[in-house]
């Protein structure tokens, strides 16, 4: 499969890899002014990204990949070519004692909260995940932090010059951005002699390009639900079968509790590989009075972190573990090693350190994320499958509209991308009663597309991005109609008119609602990021200016007083990591630093 800009809401990696296994370059028009050659020892750090972002793989052609697909096992062996052409077997991945995570739902959260907790022991930690939010070094931490510009340009260009050197001239293959960013950061953990690497799937897991590891100390398998079905199938049980394809000999195995057919597969496929199968305890069986402090919000983490202790655990059996006054034991593991015929509960024994400090102080940007900025609170979460979204709004109901006092507006802010539908996930935010809702693409700014390097995205063209936010917005005030007079909580019809124009132009505010039948709840869609958070906060947000231009229609124009007046505005973004990522930019200059 084609690896383009990110994991979760592109489809860079896994079963669909390009035919001969490396990635299609960006038209020249859109990447603009031509690269200098990196071979004289490497360049800037920004070279770095300008030249990883030609790894990328353009929308074009990602979509004819996707109608020819090819033998994803051989794109896993020409996975493993890469990595020895940049210098590694992967024998060498054994000194990693990595802690490999597979899911749908909340698995960068319980590697978030795994590595959080092994770094609470003093341990030295690696932490390879996807998406970015900001910048592309967020992907590969040590410590907890995203590596520094220099420690980023230095492996970029070590990789990137070994396989330069080493290509065939005869294809010129390179691996695109997402392998080569998961061999760049094996190389980073190796040489920078972490104690351990957290190693999040990309998509799926059997032919993820993560799964060229071959012995990992323990595997977890996070929440499962349907996402990605053009490349994972479209039942719970083709996902499963892809997520328990990391299982490995001998290597115990948690998930979480699933549904009981995705399970069975799960358990089919640790049988299958020789693999001991555990069911994580709940959080509550963790808990011997008090309960524990969670740094992530919302009820849903609670799930992510029972796995997130029971990985840590395994890892500190399996290789030692440390204690309080800095001493070290043999640690052996209670887990058997032989295969199992059913996914077994183990028995409940804490850490012989507890593990609260790592759960309370556990970060992980733009999910369940509160940004109080004065009048106007941010709240931000990347959730892009109907379950996630279904926590989404448990945790905003909970989180801002228990401190409704009647005189305070709700904006929704919402994109969605890949083959998701839209129409599942906006259904699910209707009990949030918004006010308004707006729509827009993941640009930061208009021109975005080719000016910010860290944020760029060639596996969607604007054109395209632009007719899904329409499409999404028309399916807004859809849902809306077909819900008006069956919730007392919903406002009172708003008439405002408008029609959908055929070729909206860039630059402006493009769309109010389609339709001059009345609606509970007026949707606009501009053209990025920037022009809709100052929409929204008109003024009232110090981080961000107030918009500029007038907006002629009713909607916009009655909106804007309402938003200018209301004692409090409370802004959910969700839909997808990019657009949360893209507004951290924006409402967080600092993260870009």
């Amino acid at each position: 499969m084609p690896e383009g800009w990110l994991a979760e809401d592109a489809e860079p990696d896994g079963a669909l890899q390009q035919a001969r296994g490396g990635g299609c370059r960006p038209d020249a028009a859109v990447m603009g002014a031509a690269l200098t050659s990196p071979m004289a020892g490497g360049g800037s750090f920004q070279d770095a990204i300008r030249t990883l972002n030609t790894l990328q793989t353009n929308a074009s052609f990602l979509e004819q990949v996707k109608r020819e697909r090819g033998d994803p096992q051989a794109q896993l062996e020409a996975m493993r070519g890469f990595l020895e052409r940049s210098g590694l077997k992967v024998e060498d991945l054994d000194q990693l004692n990595i802690i490999h995570v597979t899911g749908t739902k909340g698995k960068g959260s319980a590697c978030a909260f795994t590595e959080c907790i092994l770094r609470s022991y003093g341990l030295r930690t690696g932490f390879y995940s996807s998406p970015h939010l900001v910048q592309v070094r967020e992907r590969i931490r040590i410590n907890g932090q995203p590596i520094s510009r220099e420690l980023f340009s230095k492996y970029f260009w070590l990789v990137y010059n070994r396989l330069e050197e080493t290509k065939d001239p005869a294809d010129g293959s390179m691996p695109a951005y997402f392998r080569f960013l998961t061999i760049m950061a094996f190389h980073v953990f190796l040489q920078e002699k972490v104690d351990l690497a957290v190693v999040e799937v990309g998509i799926g897991g059997a032919y993820d390009c993560t799964n060229i590891i071959r012995a990992p100390v323990v595997c977890g398998v996070s929440s499962l639900g349907i996402d990605h079905t053009s490349i994972l199938g479209d039942t719970m049980e083709k996902i499963a079968w892809q997520k328990g394809g990391i299982f490995k000999p001998g290597v115990p195995a948690f998930t979480v509790a699933q549904p009981e057919r995705p399970l069975e597969v799960l358990r089919d496929r640790a049988q299958e590989r020789e693999c001991p199968l555990y069911l994580c305890p709940e959080l509550d069986d963790f808990e011997d009075h008090d309960a524990l402090e969670l740094g992530l919000a919302g009820s849903h983490q609670r799930c992510n972190a029972a796995l997130a202790l029971q990985l840590a655990r395994t890892w500190l059996q399996r290789r030692g573990c440390r204690g309080e006054d800095g001493g070290h034991r043999d640690g052996g593991s209670d887990l058997a090693v032989g295969p199992r015929t059913s996914a077994q509960r183990p028995s409940h024994q804490p850490c012989p350190v507890p593990p609260t400090q790592g759960l309370r102080d556990t970060e992980w940007l733009g999910r369940t994320q509160v940004l109080p900025h004065g009048p106007v609170t941010w709240y931000l979460d990347g959730a892009h499958t109907t379950s996630s979204i279904q926590a989404c709004v448990r945790w905003f109901r909970q989180a801002a509209l228990s401190q409704d006092n009647g005189s305070e507006v709700r904006v929704l802010l919402f994109n969605a991308t890949g083959d998701r539908d839209t129409a599942a996930l906006l259904k699910l935010l209707l009990p949030c009663h918004f006010d308004y809702a707006v729509f827009c693409p993941n640009f930061t700014q208009v021109t975005s597309v080719t000016s910010n390097a860290d944020q760029q995205n060639f596996n969607v063209t604007v054109e395209n991005a632009l007719t899904r936010c329409l499409q999404n917005q028309q399916t807004w005030t859809r849902l809306l109609e077909e819900k008006g007079g069956q919730d007392p909580w919903l406002p009172a019809p708003l008439r405002v008119g408008g029609l959908l124009q055929p070729a909206p132009s860039r630059g402006t505010l493009l769309l109010v609602p389609p339709s001059p039948r009345p609606l509970n709840s007026p949707s606009l869609v501009f053209p990025c990021l920037a022009q809709a958070l100052r929409w929204v906060a008109q003024g009232r947000d110090p981080h961000l200016a107030a918009p500029m231009g007038a907006h002629p229609h009713p909607a916009a124009s009655s909106g804007a007083v309402l938003l200018r007046e209301a004692a409090a505005i409370r802004v959910l973004v969700t839909g997808s990591l990019h657009l949360v990522g893209g507004a951290l930019r924006l409402l967080d200059p600092t993260l870009s630093q």
